[in-house]
């Protein structure tokens, strides 16, 4: 199987933080996320990562995110916050 990890900023509006979207991702794509950083509080979170898995997983994955209202953006280096 083909791996990919591609380097995000995943933003959370307020009626997502209490969400468990990152296990979603683990349990519903099989897309692990390599939380680099992160900051969470009552109105928004923020987590900086790499998601591993099928390319084609991942490639789902974010479009879920994307559908249900997570901003995510590719970042460049895995630490960019």
């Amino acid at each position: 199987m083909n791996q990919t990890s591609p380097r995000v900023r995943l933003t959370f509006p307020t009626e997502l933080v209490p969400r468990p979207v990152i296990g979603e991702l683990a349990r519903d794509f099989a897309v692990l996320a390599n939380i680099r950083r992160a900051d969470v509080s009552e109105d928004v979170g923020w987590i900086v990562c790499e998601l591993g898995g099928d390319p084609d997983r991942v490639a789902e994955a974010i479009t879920w995110m994307e559908d249900i209202g997570v901003s995510v953006d590719r970042l460049e280096h895995p630490l960019e916050s």
